[in-house]
């Protein structure tokens, strides 16, 4: 991957110029055969796994940016946010940490990690106690742009944009990722129409635990491997291959573990996903609408959140600048596409819901700003929470 196929996923559109719905038809890539069955494990999904009373007093919230452009951030950015109002304050600064474009927790809530987004990746951990910059573990490829925690708590994830690779991280007692235990390149297939190489974007665990799943742009694919708890390695059981030139980004799965949501960078849609969890089999169906005009310019959808309840799902459209908000039906088997809200700001990089499912945040780089919205649980509608709270060239936003 060269560094200017890099510098176009970290720079889509950020300083250049300026009701449908669809089952889940049969159609799949070629699949390897599984081991065992895994045993179900707590699901991993975007919103909260049930619904919870709306807490009292300000949350914490962090920001994710670039600091190695003009106008970004000087490290992780915090602030806190209202539950019941969603109104953000402050404006403080994790220092000490380079271009920390994507954040996650770990599930006992002390241990904060980033991704640096540059040449020779790394991620960074801080403990949330004192804000504590622990220190930095290479990831073994380039520009690492997402990074994940097993539910078990023992393992990272991460995956490498500009290398194509996927690694796995020991966590020891401190929070601290130590050496790695695995590092696999996706060498194949040939990359879609217009790509250089494979370019890895997210990788993540699925609902039954005992897979984990990697989404690359590059190659049109997502792979699934069944993760070795002891020993971290992976073992590559099967592969869902996208429409050529899809360009998927980013996977959500829906809280009954059977389906899941993946949306398309470069081909501007979203598909619904069958998802088998004795053998880690993904099923990819047919493409569906983002809700974005086409007559308005080029579109790259960013990624989907569900809420907690499985009812409503959210998608970030980066060009449209919008929130498509979907109906999930059928169990999950089914988007309904029921309109889209303006973000009120530009290029919105990532979606986050907070922990009690009642406020939707946008991460929107080009104007950078977070924007916030009250999320009607009745009717999924979405209503703003006041004005966009100024973060420099804002990437990621997590709430806690």
């Amino acid at each position: 991957m060269t560094r200017a196929g890099w510098s176009r996923r970290r720079f889509v559109g950020a300083f250049a110029g300026t009701a449908a719905g669809m089952s889940l038809p049969a159609c799949d890539g070629g699949s390897h055969p599984s081991d065992a069955p895994t045993p179900p494990a707590p699901a991993t999904v975007t919103g909260p796994p049930t619904p919870s009373a709306t807490p009292s007093g300000p949350r914490p919230l962090y920001l994710g940016t670039y600091t190695s452009v003009d106008g970004g951030g000087e490290g992780i950015g915090t602030a806190t946010y209202d539950p019941a109002t969603g109104r953000i304050s402050g404006g403080g600064v994790i220092g000490g940490v380079g271009d920390p474009s994507f954040l996650a927790v770990h599930p006992d809530g002390r241990t904060l990690y980033a991704v640096n987004e540059r040449e020779d990746g790394a991620v960074t951990t801080v403990r949330l106690s004192d804000r504590k910059v622990l220190g930095s573990s290479a990831t073994g490829g380039s520009a690492p742009c997402h990074l994940s925690v097993h539910p078990g708590g023992e393992f990272l994830l991460s995956a490498d944009y500009g290398s194509g690779t996927v690694a796995v991280h020991r966590i020891e007692a401190s929070g601290a990722p130590g050496g790695r235990t695995d590092l696999v390149t996706h060498s194949e297939p040939a990359p879609g129409p217009g790509q250089q190489g494979p370019h890895a974007h997210q990788f993540l665990t699925a609902p039954d635990g005992g897979h984990v799943l990697a989404v690359d742009l590059g190659t049109d694919t997502v792979y699934t491997y069944r993760l070795d708890e002891k020993a971290g390695t992976l073992t590559e059981v099967s592969r869902a291959t996208a429409r050529a030139g899809a360009g998927p980004r980013q996977l959500t799965f829906h809280p009954g573990g059977r389906y899941a949501y993946l949306a398309n960078e470069l081909d501007d849609t979203v598909t619904v996903c069958a998802y088998e969890p004795q053998s880690g089999r993904l099923t990819i169906g047919e493409p569906q609408p983002t809700g974005s005009d086409p007559q308005a310019g080029t579109n790259y959808p960013a990624q989907l959140v569900v809420t907690g309840d499985g009812r409503w799902a959210y998608l970030a459209n980066r060009g449209h600048d919008s929130v498509a908000r979907y109906a999930v039906e059928e169990d999950g088997a089914r988007l309904r596409l029921l309109g889209t809200v303006p973000v009120g700001g530009d290029f919105p990089r990532h979606i986050a819901l907070s922990p009690d499912g009642g406020l939707l945040f946008t991460a929107n780089q080009k104007s950078g700003d977070v924007s916030v919205f009250r999320v009607d649980a009745d009717s999924g509608e979405l209503s703003p929470a006041g004005e966009p709270f100024a973060s420099p060239v804002a990437v990621c936003a997590l709430p806690l």
